[in-house]
This record gives structure tokens, sequence and C-alpha cells, in this order.
């Protein structure tokens, strides 16, 4: 239960008041700002160290000691606010942040204008592509959410184009590089703020919220990297050509500093911290050891002891800028506690073969997007908190309390337009959930014929947006109301011998050579042979019923009728209760394995696109494949 906070004024925090939350591994961040014209203004910074190591690499591992911790900086910022404040903007970290590429491919039977969907289908296809390669190399038992993509290449009939759309050709082609997170940083993240008594105003990711503070959008058509080293992780965050084309993080950062201080001088943890921090004073450093002796160093021999692990952290983020952006960047930027170390920027450039004039601390371009009248924001340390300001303040994330996902603020990770599918994914649920799974059939031979007794159909997904159903495409909107049921499956055909004798209408059988007890189950693959069938029945004598007795007529069974499935032709016989067709009945019949499906699946009707439930009548053309195969009509 979240402990009750009191504020020394009756108000609550408005909504032009911004509470940026940076919750770090070693400590926690919040500042107050509000909107001033295209930039955001920093009104307080509270910070809190956490007492004992309650994070590892930037995972929350005590959610009620960082749910304290969050306390304490926001009861400090409401008095300075004089409110109470009830909701804040927050970032995930980005350790096990995943990053994979994906390519999609979509073969049009003539030159055709690319619209919007095309493109929408294009992308699908390589983002699942992308998840593909992603569950190969995963464990299948760990929920990963999307975060969301960023078309690196897009090509029309081989043609490199910056954007497809408009543009008329055959052949489409699109590389993505997809980001995924493992959904209990998530999970913890609110964990936290919901015993803190806060509600996530917008969530984005660490990486790119220090990405917004540290480089400019008019900055983007270079190739920068930043770099942000915290304490337990470096995030690393590359854009070129306008776009920011991949993430990625190293599980070494401050921490491995502070350990080569504790083992060299023998202090604990926190004396180590207040070490590293007075390095930058270039005054000798006063300190008293585990055996409780007073130690002094001079900055030059703590320098020369943190040198193997300096080393070790500029190599390794120099491999982990390498393998993202494909070679050095043109310049890099290095945010974070861990920046401040003497000499990193040195041996990051050097490990990169880059002139050290191209390796810089983050700050010099935060005037671009906050401001303060009171308060020293250049420090590198701010970059994320401050990243979480600007993302919220300016709209660069879309806000997560503005679409509620089955009565509930959905976890929102990136900008610009997201489809409901998206939207589903971005919150843990997948393409299979969308569509169910019919229930598997009974495959026997009867009399030496093959013979198919159906599973239940599964039950559709329900998605309606606002009260109305929806399809996956459909863009949400600020403010929607999303309302989602998974598809359930269909129960397996499960049949008795008696059962079966029922079905087929006969008196006796055998079931591999054998009579079978009338209650044993019969299981696809069994060979069935009739031995006596039934003997008509003698029929009573009509038995005129009552005013009372009398029922409706049952509707008239419906005639054969026969559709198109994928361009082949199938003449459907009647349903016993002369119900009618829906989509939903062919998805069995598609070919695509529901169960394990990990890509876009389009349902069409008539070259339009359907929901699960559309009828379907006589002579219609029905698609059901996947995106970048769709079979044309």
């Amino acid at each position: 239960m979240a402990e009750t906070r009191g504020s020394a004024v009756g108000s609550v925090q408005g909504p032009e008041l911004i509470y940026a939350l940076d919750i770090g591994t070693r400590s926690v961040i919040g500042m107050l700002g509000t909107v001033e014209g295209d930039r955001v203004q920093i009104r307080a910074i509270e910070k809190h160290l956490h007492t004992r190591r309650v994070m590892m690499d930037g995972q929350i591992e005590d959610i009620g000691q960082v749910a304290a911790a969050v306390q304490a900086v926001t009861k400090r910022l409401e008095q300075s606010a004089g409110c109470h404040l009830t909701r804040a903007c927050v970032a995930a970290a980005g350790r096990a942040l995943r990053t994979e590429r994906g390519h999609g491919q979509k073969e049009l039977p003539a030159p055709t204008p690319v619209d919007q969907q095309l493109v929408a289908q294009l992308e699908a296809a390589a983002v699942a592509d992308a998840e593909t390669a992603l569950h190969d190399s995963e464990d299948d038992s760990q929920r990963m959410l999307l975060v969301g993509y960023t078309v690196t290449h897009s090509t029309l009939d081989g043609y490199p184009m910056a954007t497809l759309l408009g543009h008329t050709g055959r052949v489409l082609e699109a590389d993505v590089v997809a980001t995924f997170l493992p959904g209990g940083v998530i999970d913890s993240l609110y964990a936290v703020m919901r015993q803190a008594g806060l509600e996530v105003a917008s969530l984005t990711l660490e990486p790119i919220a220090a990405l917004n503070a540290a480089i400019p959008a008019e900055l983007r058509l270079l190739n920068l990297c930043l770099v942000d080293i915290g304490a337990g992780t470096s995030d690393i965050a590359v854009c070129r050509d306008g776009s920011v084309v991949g993430y990625t993080m190293a599980t070494v950062a401050g921490d491995e500093i502070t350990e080569a201080l504790m083992r060299e001088y023998l202090v604990d943890f926190s004396t180590a911290e207040q070490m590293k921090a007075n390095l930058s004073t270039g005054k000798d450093i006063q300190f008293v050891n585990i055996l409780g002796l007073e130690q002094s160093c001079s900055p030059t021999d703590v320098e020369a002891v943190l040198a193997p692990a300096a080393d070790s952290l500029a190599r390794e983020i120099a491999q982990r800028v390498l393998a993202l952006n494909g070679g050095a960047p043109s310049a890099l930027f290095l945010a974070g506690g861990g920046s401040k170390l003497p000499t990193l920027q040195e041996k990051v450039a050097a490990a990169l073969e880059m002139d050290p004039k191209r390796v810089a601390i983050a700050g010099g371009h935060f005037k671009n997007t906050v401001c303060s009248d009171t308060l020293s924001l250049e420090d590198p340390e701010y970059t994320t908190p401050l990243g979480i300001a600007v993302s919220a303040g300016l709209g660069l994330i879309s806000d997560s309390c503005q679409v509620q996902l089955n009565g509930a603020p959905a976890k929102l990770f990136r900008s610009g337009s997201l489809t409901a599918m998206e939207l589903l994914m971005m919150n843990g649920y997948t393409y299979s959930d969308l569509l169910g799974r019919s229930g598997k059939p009974l495959v026997i031979q009867v009399d030496g014929r093959r013979t198919v007794f159906h599973g239940e159909p599964a039950q559709p997904a329900q998605l309606r947006i606002n009260g109305a159903d929806a399809q996956p495409s459909t863009v949400v909107q600020a403010g929607d109301q999303v309302l989602f049921t998974p598809g359930k499956a269909g129960s397996d055909c499960r049949l008795t011998a008696e059962e079966l004798m029922q079905r087929l209408r006969v008196a006796r059988i055998t079931v591999n050579g054998i009579v079978p007890d009338p209650s044993q189950e019969i299981v696809s693959g069994d060979c069935v042979v009739i031995t006596q069938t039934e003997a008509p029945q003698p029929q009573a004598p009509p038995v005129q019923p009552t005013p009372e007795e009398t029922a409706p007529l049952p509707p008239p069974p419906r005639p054969p009728c026969t559709i198109f499935l994928n361009n082949e032709a199938i003449t459907l016989p009647a349903k016993s209760d002369g119900a009618p067709y829906y989509v939903m009945d062919f998805l069995e019949r598609s070919g695509i394995d529901f169960q394990h499906v990990q890509r876009p699946v389009v349902l069409h009707v008539n070259g339009a696109e359907c929901t699960f439930q559309q009828v379907i009548k006589e002579g219609d053309r029905v698609e059901i494949g996947y995106a970048d195969e769709a079979v044309e009509l």
C-alpha cells in the first residue's frame, strides 16, 4: 500500500507542472519544470542516494527501498513546489535492452502507388522479422516488449528511397532496427511508482531521453553517438540521416570504477564513491579505510589505480559503438556521472581511433531545450532527468495517460502514430493473441477413407476503440479507450468409440482391428472399420402438438456456396444450424500455424481489410496470409 505523503499546501499538482524522475542504480534524481515556449524551465532539483545497493545494472531489486528513495525526493520537491505531487514522468533503464535488425519485402503484381497501408504492411513485416530473430536467440519464457523501431533503409524496385510513400513501384523493401525490453523491467518500475503513491504520467527509455536532452533533432542528420554512463549500465544511442538508428547498452559502467577503488584502498562502497567524486577537485583525497586508519592520496595516484578499469570501460564502449554503428561516428558525447572520470574522453577516442576533439562531455546543447533562472544544468549527470522532462514537456514521446488499455494507462515507448497492433505489442500481447487457434481436429481412417472431425473454432479476439469494433491497423489517438480481449483457443475434437458410432450412425466398429470399449477414446491415426450398420428405427405415429407445444420452425438450411480462399475455390456445405460462415472459420484452412505466429497476418475480403467476425457470402474472395507474402486478389 502506498504511503500517504503530507504537503504544506493543500493544492494538487496541476497539468502544467512536469515531474521528471530518474530512478538510477546509485541515486534517484527528481526535477520539476514547466514549458516556457520551446524549452522546459527547470524550477527545482532534488537528489537522494540509495542507502545500500538496491539496484544492480539498472534493474530494481528491492522495490520497497527504491520506493522509499522516490518518496524522499518527492517530499522535498513538494515542499519546493508547495503542492502535492501525484504523477511523474519516468524512463526505463536500458538493462537487457535488445536491438534486432529486420528486413521486409512486398512484391506487387503491377506497379502500384504506395499508400500508407502498404508502407505499414512492409514495416510490420520487417519488425516481425526482427522479432523472429529475437525469439530465436532468447529464452521463450521471457516476455519481451516492443519498445519501437526505426526504418534504416528502404528501396523501391531496387532503388534507395528516403520515403516510399506516394511513389509508384512493384517491389518494396525496408530494413528496420527494432528495440525490445524484458517485461520485468517495466513491471518493477511500475511497482515502485505504485508503492510511492505516484501515477506514471509518461514512459520512455533512458537512452532515448538522454538523446533528446543532449543532441537536438537538427543535429541528427550527422552520424552522432551518445553514451550515457551511469552506475550500473552505459546506455548507447546512435543517430544519422535525421533518425535514431539504434540503441544498445553495456553492463560495464561507474560501479566497476568504484569497485577498483574499494579493492586498492580497502574502503567501503560509499567511501569509494566519495573518493571518485573528489577526483575533480584536483586536491589530495582524505579518507578512512575499513581498518579505521586515516589515509591520504593524490589525484594522480588514484587515476593510476583506476587506469585499468577505465581502459576496460573505454574498450567496452568502443566495441558496442562499432557494432551498432558499423564504424566510428562523426562525433561522440559522453553523459552521466561516469563521464566525469578524468582521462575517459581520451581513452574512448583512442579505442575508437577518433580525433580526441570529436569526443566531448554532453551539456553544451542542454540550453537548446532547457533553461533555469537559478540552477546550473550543465552537469552531465543531469542528462537523463533533463531528457525525461524535455521528452514529456515538448511532446517528444507519447503520453501514457492519454491512451487507456483495458481501463489502465497503456505503456507507450515512442512518439509518432501508433496502430492498435503496435500498442498491444508494447503491452505484452502477440499476434497469436489477436488470432486465437482452432481446436485440433481428429483425423482417422474410416473404411480406408481419411475422415476429419474438426475441433471447435477459436473465439476471435475482441478489439474495440471508444466502444466501436476496430481493426489491428487502426491508428490510436490521444484519449482513446482501447478494450482488448485476446483470442481464445477452441477445444480439440475428442470422441469416444460410442460417440464416434453415433456420429457415423452405425451399430458396431473395430478400432485398429479390435472391438473397442464404448468409453475408449479415439485418437488421430486410428483405423476404424464399420462392421454393422445401424438398422433403421421404426417411425412412431405422428403426434399432433397442442398450441402450447408448437415451436417456431428452424430457419431453412442455407444452400452450399463457393468462395475463394487465397485464390483457391472452396465449396462450403451448409452449416447444420443454418448459421453463415465467418472469416474466423477459415483460419485453420489458411496453412498458418496460429500457435506460433510471430509475423503480421493480414485478413481481407474482396480486397478490403476485415475483422474476424465478417460474414462470408457466395463468391467472396478471402485472403489470409502473412503481410509480406499476401496473396494478391
